[in-house]
């Protein structure tokens, strides 16, 4: 219950996010910030503590994704904005889970049916869905760490 009870609240709280578009300026948001702002890279440089190069380094190293959330945030800072780091899953977390125990559900079953098959005892399409069905519930009740091995 409480595992749900979380679930259902980052789902909540990401659900925002998904929303949201992804993309970034092409240069990056330092230089888009940073130009809009009117500032230059030596005024950026200045108000961070660093050389005119290294601010054109983050800059660089932003716009290729190789830039540390740390190094990120201190520039930023100085450009009067914060960073916002956050894991957007593409579906719910509450949708991921119950794919996920339905596929290993199925996964299952088709082993079974499979070596029935070959003796001759294949089970209908029915009674399969019931038995998908069932393990897929045991899974989602019990530890969801099941789900991923």
């Amino acid at each position: 219950m409480l595992r749900s009870l979380a679930l259902q609240q980052i789902d909540k709280t990401l659900g925002a996010w998904r929303s949201l578009p992804r993309s970034r300026p092409k240069g990056g948001w330092l230089r888009a910030v940073r130009q809009a702002l009117g500032m230059t890279t030596r005024q950026l440089a200045k108000t961070v503590g660093v050389t005119q190069a290294a601010v054109v380094d983050a800059e660089r190293n932003e716009s290729k994704g190789d830039i540390t959330l740390a190094t990120l945030q201190r520039y930023a800072a100085a450009l009067g904005c914060e960073v916002s780091y956050v894991l957007v899953p593409k579906l719910p977390l509450q949708q991921m889970v119950e794919e996920r125990a339905n596929r290993v559900a199925r996964e299952q079953v088709s082993r079974v049916r499979h070596s029935m098959a070959l003796e001759d005892q294949q089970t209908a399409n029915e009674h399969m869905e019931r038995e998908v069905a069932e393990i897929r519930n045991k899974l989602l009740e019990g530890k969801r760490s099941r789900l991923w091995q």
